[in-house]
């Protein structure tokens, strides 16, 4: 089985280390993810948004290239390669204002392109294998106040906007709310208990 994780932190994979100003609790999350999968036997295949330079803003020339139905460049082709012989799609992200940070909405844009990836007339995406979308977030609002108070637009933009309307119908959001309040020992709690489903 192989799994793909979207990686998009600024600090890239490498800050799961807890070193002090290049620490992110969303990638000593990844550590415990890869961690898990490989002791289940399946193949992962990391995108480290950042670590990659990816380039998340969609340019004139990146447009007319996806209204064509190519690939944008060799950088996201490569990419769609490696989404379209996933068995699992894994994306974790930091929660902004919101929703999703730059990186992770313009990977959506620019990689999980029309007539790639999804039939723009039926809307039907081409990712034959149906595979498992996962979505680990990290955020500093409560979770009750995002929900009853924003309506939660995570859900709206990613589980509806993309996947349901591309019919990718398998997914699980696992998200850490009110980071900034927990102590560094529930931090640790919480990284201990934390197992992605198999």
């Amino acid at each position: 089985m192989k799994t793909v994780i979207i990686f998009d932190h600024p600090y890239t994979a490498t800050a799961g280390n807890n070193q002090p100003h290049h620490r992110s609790f969303l990638a000593a999350l990844l550590q415990q993810v890869r961690h898990q999968l490989t002791a289940a036997g399946q193949d992962i295949d990391l995108i480290d948004l950042h670590a990659d330079g990816f380039n998340p803003v969609m340019s004139a020339t990146d447009l007319a290239h996806w209204r064509q139905g190519v690939p944008i460049d060799a950088q996201c082709a490569d990419y769609q390669r490696r989404l379209a012989d996933a068995d699992r799609l894994i994306f974790m992200f930091p929660v902004w204002w919101e929703v999703m940070p730059a990186m992770t909405k313009g990977f959506l844009d620019k990689v999980y392109a029309k007539a790639i990836l999804y039939n723009a007339k039926s809307m039907q995406t081409t990712l034959v294998k149906q595979p498992q979308i996962d979505i680990i977030t990290t955020m500093s609002t409560p979770n009750w106040a995002y929900r009853l108070l924003f309506g939660a637009p995570l859900a709206k933009l990613l589980f509806r906007g993309t996947f349901l309307k591309t019919r990718l119908w398998h997914f699980k959001w696992y998200n850490f709310a009110q980071l900034t309040q927990k102590t560094p020992q529930q931090r640790q709690t919480l990284l201990r208990q934390f197992k992605v489903k198999l």
